[in-house]
């Protein structure tokens, strides 16, 4: 398959080297400013139908020559300004064109919603529209952080260099229900299958403008596209010329870390140059350094509720979020009853230690596991050549290299992880044709959670050593007068004796080790069981097009499109099964078909489309939409929609097979059951829920029948107290009848609640794609030309609702192991639920121009899962809904006050406490993990220094200090104070 996508390529590139043309006609001019008559600079002036166009000079003016026939249309554009429409009829025209600042919304012209150009008072659908004045006017650090001021958005941050956001509901870390565009081209790190932060988005100071559509759009953008699609698109070097940089430095503050204070720097440059307006390129460069990143420092102890009331201290079995190695837990009792059946222990010490005292082993913070650092280069270079009036040949490559860290189902330490993109791309006015591959490279990532565990295991004889120690110190401490927790903590510290202390040359050696060996491998003697490391160079490559009939039919607007991919898996055996040499290749294809017609006089339209969709693991999915925009009047419309959209299993998600500290996550195909022997008839795998059922009605029959055993026991004892000792192996007294008594309770109340049948194996269902039925109603409207309003309601239906499954197998071969965490192995698997999810929401946002240019402006939006699978619940699974009810924001801004040069923006963010759910508190008290309530305030100032060509800027986000984090296992999120410098030749 690499071979057919590679001489597609090359067939492309011939084709790009098969145009020739020559322009004749003329068109010179100069655009001003309307308001002020100034020049200016880095105007488009562009062809109507064609991609020929130009720029103005720094003095203004420009030169066009084309050879389109008589007459056509220029479009003039300028960010800021009212986009106008010239009809040429002169061969040698010469224009004096004056520009108009655009002062309201509404009417910027967007793509993303139909694929073809159309403002955003007529889009049949809910999209947000950032350009590049917005790019520069919002008070945050990055073009990523500033998307949660947009309505509905939501956001995880995991990093400084680290942002994923989501809409719409089922929010998480690494989000891949949600697809990012750059420049046409899918950015997720196709082995991880979700986009990394800024180490694979563009600069800011190269984004042209971005376009994010919340809510289904697979019937146009395909699988994934299920909560919405955000499409960026750089600068072209015909229309964005010259050298421009910016530099940022400044501050972040979060009152908790060791140190509360740090700085971070930015560094970003773009140069572009166009040659005769035939061919152009571009060459962009971006550096972030974050020596102290935000930290990570939640102790709360998820054995116990995550209350805050207990730690390592006072809880045995203390397991921290983000603290690791701790989740290795065994009951003592069983570990003294091994050690009484190898003569290591008498039976009458065990006995002391009562059944269920579970304890973990000491764990590592991860300050101690992972440097805490950010950093990202990133570089592009792109070359752009006309071929002809009508067709552009586009060569682009990115590379991109940088350290962060993702919290999915552990803690991966993203070092040194890098991503390439290199496309090809022939675009028309009416169509396009591109190529592309996007490569991961995980460098030295690893797992921080397999790290601390296998460091535990590597001192002392490891756990097989640790927990018997540990049994034989706390029986000394009960002999010598210590009670409960203390006796605890004595044993605890006898059994560490040795433990390497973080820092230390024996820690940093062994971590070392542990890091640099596969966390697959088979092979090492060291480490027999693999190590922590995570090697993925897995690659993806795409051929797509696109065609629009404008030109041939007339009585509606007719595109069609198609695509076809393939992932090419390389894991080592990492994360998927392709261990020597064993190649994994999944191929998948879609094609769609949109029309678009108005009636009377444009004061309706309807759009009609549909998809189809093939992987090679899954059934074929449709995806139709049909969507309608009403506008009575120019400054109303109205929109409805109902459209479908599915999510292809993620190929992690599919072939998945990797450890975890909690659970060995595996993928949802099936081939795993087997493999692992989950869908055996001997030793089967069960759900939570019903193992949690085995242990309350093993519980309450061990109730019900001790007090009839501890009568017979009694009786036994008093008739002849030696028989007694030669048949239970222990002297006759009130605390060892009192052990036997719920031993033997435990065993036959076991026996009994077995035979009940209340036991029931898991019953595998084939994993499907994930479906969603939208309906969905809007409302866009301009009053007196001031106050602009946009709001929009939701209703989703999801069939098939992929969901995080949680299986238990004993160890042991029997199901009495599935009770104790030290005897039994923790599986999480993706699966399709069987019934329905329900979700609905509102946004909901107004601007208000008020004058003088000030302007304010708010929005709120609201998200509600109102239905939902109850088996899944049953079953002791989550619905991972993780969004919270309410947003608000509001804000006030000026880009200039006046001609001073000076602008501003405040912006202040709320939204709701919420319950997060996810794979690193799988198995837990589901209902404790609670995200609290956000409250920030950003704000910034600029100044315009043209003398400078510059613009000097002050800004901070989370002014008031209170810190938060966005979902359970993030950092702690504090302020930033930055001060930023940009410059660019074409600024007025």
């Amino acid at each position: 398959m690499k071979n057919i996508f590679t001489k597609s390529i090359l067939a492309l590139g011939l084709m790009l080297c098969a145009f020739a043309s020559f322009a004749q006609t003329k068109i010179t001019g100069k655009v001003t400013d309307a308001s002020t008559n100034e020049v200016m600079a880095g105007v488009n002036i562009m062809i109507r139908g064609k991609v020929t166009g130009t720029t103005t000079n720094l003095d203004g003016t420009f030169t066009l020559y084309t050879h389109a026939p008589l007459p056509f249309k220029l479009a003039i554009s300028f960010v800021g300004y009212k986009t106008q429409e010239i009809a040429i009829t002169d061969s040698q025209a010469k224009l004096d064109i004056a520009m108009t600042e655009q002062v309201t919304q509404g009417e910027e012209v967007v793509v993303s919603a139909a694929r073809v150009e159309e403002s955003v008072m007529k889009s049949p659908v809910t999209i947000e529209k950032i350009d590049i004045r917005s790019i520069q006017s919002n008070p945050s650090f990055n073009f990523l952080e500033s998307l949660k001021y947009l309505k509905g958005i939501d956001y995880t941050t995991q990093s400084m260099s680290f942002t994923s956001i989501n809409a719409r509901g089922f929010n998480a870390n690494g989000n891949n229900r949600l697809v990012q565009l750059v420049d046409g081209m899918d950015n997720q790190a196709p082995g991880t299958n979700f986009s990394v932060g800024t180490i694979v988005v563009t600069s800011d100071i190269d984004l042209a403008s971005a376009e994010f559509l919340p809510g289904a759009a697979s019937a146009l953008y395909g699988p994934n596209a299920l909560n919405g699609i955000l499409l960026m698109n750089t600068k072209s070097p015909f229309l964005y010329k010259g050298l421009s940089a910016n530099l940022k430095t400044g501050i972040m503050h979060e009152r908790n870390r060791s140190q509360p204070n740090s700085s971070f720097y930015d560094f970003s440059m773009r140069w572009a140059q166009s040659f005769n307006d035939k061919f152009a390129m571009k060459v962009n460069f971006w550096y972030i350094g974050v020596p102290r990143d935000w930290a990570v420092s939640n102790t709360l102890n998820m054995n116990d509720g995550l209350t805050g009331k207990t730690n390592r201290m006072t809880d045995p079995n203390y397991n921290g979020v983000n603290v690791y190695g701790d989740e290795i837990s065994q009951d003592l009792r069983s570990i003294a009853d091994k050690m009484v059946a190898a003569n290591l222990l008498p039976a009458s010490s065990a006995s002391l230690i009562p059944y269920g005292t579970l304890v973990s082993r000491t764990g590592y913070n991860e300050l101690d596991l992972v440097k805490p650092e950010a950093k990202n280069i990133r570089t592009s270079v792109a070359l752009h050549y006309r071929l002809t009036e009508n067709i552009e040949a586009i060569g682009q490559f990115m590379y991109g290299t940088g350290t962060s860290v993702y919290m999915g189902t552990d803690r991966y330490s993203l070092n040194n992880f890098s991503g390439i993109q290199a496309k090809l791309e022939l675009k028309g006015s009416n169509f396009y044709v591109r190529g592309y591959t996007t490569q991961e490279r995980s460098g030295d990532t690893f797992a921080t959670g397999v790290l601390a565990q296998l460091l535990n295991e590597s001192w002392g004889g490891g756990s097989a050593t640790w927990y018997p120690t540990y049994v034989g110190a706390y029986l000394n401490a009960l002999q010598s007068g210590s009670i409960g927790i203390n006796a605890h903590n004595v044993a605890r510290g006898i059994a560490d004796a040795g433990r390497p202390v973080a820092g230390s040359a024996v820690f940093n050696a062994l971590t070392r080790d542990i890091k640099n060996v596969n966390i697959a491998a088979t092979d090492n003697a060291s480490y027999p069981y693999g190590g922590a490391h995570l090697f993925d160079k897995t690659n993806m490559y795409q051929l797509e097009g696109m065609y629009n009939f404008k030109n041939e039919i007339k009585f509606a607007e007719v595109i069609v499109g198609s695509n076809y991919r393939m992932y090419d898996l390389n894991s080592g055996g990492t994360f998927y099964p392709d261990k020597d040499g064993k190649g994994i290749q999944v191929n998948e294809w879609g094609a769609y078909l949109q029309a678009t017609k108005s009636f009377f006089d444009e004061k309706l339209k309807i759009v009609a489309s549909s998809r189809y969709d093939k992987n090679q693991n899954f059934e074929g999915q449709f995806s139709p939409r049909v969507a309608a925009v009403v506008s009575p009047w120019k400054e109303h419309s109205f929109r409805v929609s109902y459209q479908t959209g599915f999510r292809i299993p993620t190929i992690q998600s599919q072939y998945v097979d990797i450890k975890a500290p909690q659970a060995i996550v595996i993928g949802g195909l099936g081939n795993y059951a087997t493999k692992y022997g989950l869908n055996s008839t001997t030793n089967p795998a069960y759900t939570v829920a019903t193992v949690r059922a085995l242990g309350t009605q093993i519980q309450e029959r061990a109730t019900a029948l001790a007090p009839s055993i501890a009568t017979g026991l009694q009786a036994e004892a008093q008739a002849n107290p030696q028989a007694f000792a030669n048949k239970y192996g222990v002297a006759p007294s009130a605390a060892s009848i009192a052990d036997l008594t719920t031993k033997l309770a435990t065993q036959q109340g076991t026996q009994a609640a077995l035979a009940s049948g209340v036991l029931k194996p898991y019953e595998f269902k084939p994993y499907k794609p994930e479906i969603v039925q939208s309906y969905e109603i809007g409302y866009r409207g301009l009053i007196a030309n001031a106050l602009y309003i946009d709001a929009s309601y939701y209703y989703n239906q999801f069939k098939n609702f992929a969901y995080q499954e949680t299986l238990m197998q004993s160890t042991t071969g029997t199901p009495l192991g599935l009770l104790s965490e030290g005897t039994r192995q923790i599986y999480s698997m993706p699966a399709s639920s069987q019934g329905k999810a329900v979700t609905e929401g509102f946004a909901a946002g107004v601007d208000y121009r008020l004058p003088k240019g000030f302007l304010i402006g708010g929005n709120v939006s609201y998200n509600s899962l109102k239905e939902f699978d109850q088996n899944i619940i049953n079953q002791g699974g989550t619905a991972a809904f993780n969004t919270p009810k309410f947003k608000y924001s509001a804000s006030i801004a000026n880009r200039e006050l006046g001609k001073s040069g000076i602008g501003f923006n405040v912006i202040w963010r709320y939204q709701d406490a919420f319950l997060w759910q996810s794979g690193i508190v799988a198995g837990y008290d589901s209902n404790a993990t609670i995200v609290p309530a956000i409250s920030t305030f950003d704000a910034q100032i600029s100044k315009k220094i043209s003398s400078l060509k510059s613009i000097l800027k002050l800004g901070a986000t989370n002014i008031l200090g209170k810190s938060y984090f966005t979902a359970y296992g993030n950092p702690n999120v504090g302020s930033t104070y930055f001060l930023s410098l940009t410059f660019d030749e074409l600024t007025k």
